[in-house]
């Protein structure tokens, strides 16, 4: 699926979410969230070999790996038993080293849709990876890659404590195609992956107001 392919089809996710949600009742409360959390495995974008305090040794960067902050929208039925979530964050994950570092960052927008029951929420939706970047600085510089925007999916179960706050388990699923990409031949590492997958798990945390 090409990029504007999949942000068409995330597009429209989130209109239709916008437009029946409100008309399933006839009231509808809507709050702003923020979310943190991390993810876990996928398949390797790249090892690299780093020079630290304890000697030498080789690290590896997963497609779903980092920590991830962010913000959006809870739109809960009047019902209390469906609730749509739209929301962006921003990705990250850092290979630090004594002389450079390795970043792997992605933007993700998810439009998602749950069914509430008490203390527990479960669903799923479309999640779209915005500008999916691995760089290098310092002795790292001259490692790069690019990749597509990419659309995928997600499923979440929640914890719901006092109906504002969420502790929850995901599983993301998303293909990465690389565009571009730059080695150095001065660093010990492989060539950033063409089509790395998340296929990971991750943990998240959120709170509406």
């Amino acid at each position: 699926m090409t990029g504007r392919r999949a942000l068409e089809s995330f597009t429209a996710l989130v209109l239709v979410i916008a437009a029946c949600v409100p008309a399933i009742s006839n009231a509808a409360e809507v709050r702003p969230i923020i979310k943190a959390g991390f993810g876990l495995g996928g398949d390797t974008v790249v090892t690299v070999g780093v020079n630290g305090s304890s000697g030498s040794s080789t690290r590896s960067i997963k497609a779903n790996q980092g920590v991830f902050v962010g913000g959006g929208a809870s739109i809960l039925t009047d019902s209390k038993e469906l609730e749509a979530e739209i929301s962006i964050s921003y990705k990250f994950y850092i290979i630090a080293a004594q002389n450079g570092h390795l970043d792997w960052t992605v933007l993700p927008l998810d439009a998602l849709v749950f069914y509430r029951m008490p203390n527990v929420r479960l669903g799923g939706g479309l999640t779209y990876h915005l500008s999916p970047t691995l760089s290098g600085s310092g002795a790292a510089s001259g490692l790069n890659a690019k990749y597509d925007d990419a659309l995928g999916f997600v499923l979440q179960g929640d914890y719901v404590l006092k109906n504002r706050f969420n502790f929850g388990l995901r599983y993301t699923s998303v293909e990465y195609k690389r565009t571009s990409f730059q080695t150095n031949p001065l660093i010990v590492a492989t060539t950033p992956a063409a089509n790395p997958k998340t296929n990971g798990l991750g943990f998240v945390f959120s709170m509406s107001f």
